[in-house]
């Protein structure tokens, strides 16, 4: 495969599909950019194994993606499947999402020691040293959760937390439980007869913007947040 390409790849039923697409053209599409499809495709074709150049049989586009037409089944692949990164772009998007990671920890907790916040390299050397994994494609906040219980051990830090009730209409309420979940500690839970969802959550003071940012994303503004005094 030249260089100048990476691929999309999806398996439905144990067969293996995958296109050729331009490497910064499929990254801001897989993003949610405004990218015209066409200017992704590398070529308007799918494969079983591109390296190899094995086309995929119309019979098998007919059974999963409802057309012999590769050009309509390159752009399916192209929706629903995995984006392989090349390692420019991989290192690029992790040192971004690392980043965002460390100065979320720095401007919501401090140091207990002396109610200063701990210095950014200081956050980077603990995550360094706890191993910390960066997903560059999961949301920073939902991550730092995940990461502040490992590296405590390593420096102490401390948060001041609110606690909020947020009512979901039923719709939404999948969608905003994993918001939730990522960004505090729900405190209770409860789903009414008619789907809707009502929790208390606590989470870090600092956070609460971002939390309500996102939570009004994906509920179409239709949430409704209150601060427990």
């Amino acid at each position: 495969m030249s260089n100048k390409f990476t691929s999309v790849r999806m398996t439905i039923d144990g067969d293996h599909y995958e296109i050729l697409v331009y490497p910064d053209p499929a990254l801001n599409y897989k993003m949610g950019k405004q990218v015209d499809p066409a200017a992704v495709l590398a070529i308007d074709e799918v494969y079983f194994d591109s390296s190899r150049g094995l086309r995929a049989s119309a019979d098998k586009l007919k059974k999963h993606f409802k057309t012999e037409d590769h050009a309509k089944a390159a752009l399916e692949v192209l929706r629903r499947g995995e984006l392989q990164l090349t390692q420019e772009q991989r290192m690029r998007l992790t040192e971004e999402k690392r980043k965002q990671v460390v100065m979320i920890i720095a401007k919501s907790y401090v140091d207990p020691r002396t109610s200063l916040p701990h210095p950014p390299v200081r956050i980077e050397q603990a995550m360094q040293d706890a191993r910390v994994t960066i997903d560059p494609f999961k949301d920073a906040s939902e991550q730092t959760k995940e990461i502040l219980d490992k590296i405590r051990p390593i420096i102490p830090l401390k948060s001041e937390r609110v606690k909020l009730t947020v009512r979901t209409p039923a719709q939404y309420a999948g969608q905003a439980i994993g918001v939730l979940k990522g960004f505090g500690e729900i405190l209770k839970e409860e789903w009414g007869q008619d789907g809707g969802l009502s929790v208390v959550l606590e989470v870090p003071a600092a956070s609460q913007p971002n939390l309500l940012e996102r939570l009004g994303a994906v509920t179409k503004g239709s949430a409704q947040v209150t601060l427990v005094k």
